[in-house]
């Protein structure tokens, strides 16, 4: 088996091996990964974060040993606190980075950071504070990062960001943690699923206070949330049906 790691700032990762496929994620600078599958220009790859998989350009990615690999996964997490922010190269290039990419492999890389690090586990109430980091970023199936995310991207990062490990996708995210029998239970950063007319799960937000919830829906927003789902008041209709609410922290 092969491995990877990203030395980019934002790499797409796809469904299919070709640049016309969807975009089912993104790999962040400093991510490292699996190569399951290598072709001539495309390699199927397992994100070690989350077990998420997907196609990558060759082209985009840094091979590195198994040893490397398990070092990476011994490292203690360290990542970007800034909305934006450049690590520079040995020969003095810059490399854009966004919120949330790893910095644990910069002495690998050999690359020189001098800005804000995020490290360990923070309180639960910080989690509403992170996740107004990313309000008004636009929606991106697929997204990561506050230049376009999608719902389930957005709750990942937010509690990445906070310490806390998540899956990536809103079904997989409604398999975690603890649910709750009544909204009057949850608490600020706690999260919220909505499925769909045939019961699958296929949107999630973070729960605030005062029955409002902030999501990625057309952009990350803020709206209310009760029993029936969320309430958009400027189309003054629900826009999402409640499934069930999860306690992850």
């Amino acid at each position: 088996m092969q491995y990877g790691i990203c030395n980019l700032s934002i790499v797409a990762l796809r469904l299919e091996p070709k640049d016309t496929s969807e975009m089912v994620s993104q790999v962040l600078y400093g991510e490292h990964f699996k190569v399951l599958e290598q072709r001539k220009k495309w390699s199927r790859i397992r994100l070690a974060f989350d077990k998420y998989e997907g196609w990558i350009d060759n082209k985009q990615y840094l091979e590195v040993t198994e040893e490397d690999y398990k070092n990476f996964d011994k490292m203690s997490p360290q990542l970007v606190g800034d909305l934006i922010d450049f690590v520079s190269t040995q020969d003095n290039q810059l490399i854009p980075i966004p919120l949330g990419a790893s910095l644990a492999p910069l002495t690998y890389l050999n690359h020189q950071y001098e800005g804000t690090i995020i490290t360990g586990v923070q309180p639960k109430e910080q989690l509403i504070e992170t996740a107004f980091l990313f309000l008004n970023a636009p929606y991106l199936w697929g997204g990561k990062t506050h230049f376009g995310l999608d719902c389930s991207g957005f709750t990942q990062m937010v509690y990445r960001l906070n310490g806390h490990k998540i899956k990536r996708d809103a079904s997989q995210q409604a398999t975690q943690g603890e649910a709750l029998s009544f909204i009057e239970e949850s608490e600020p950063g706690d999260l919220a699923f909505f499925d769909d007319d045939e019961g699958n799960i296929i949107h999630v937000g973070i729960i605030m206070q005062d029955h409002y919830i902030i999501h990625a829906h057309g952009k990350v927003r803020v709206d209310r949330i009760d029993h029936t789902g969320i309430f958009n008041a400027e189309k003054r209709t629900h826009t999402h049906k409640l499934r069930v609410i999860k306690r992850i922290v």
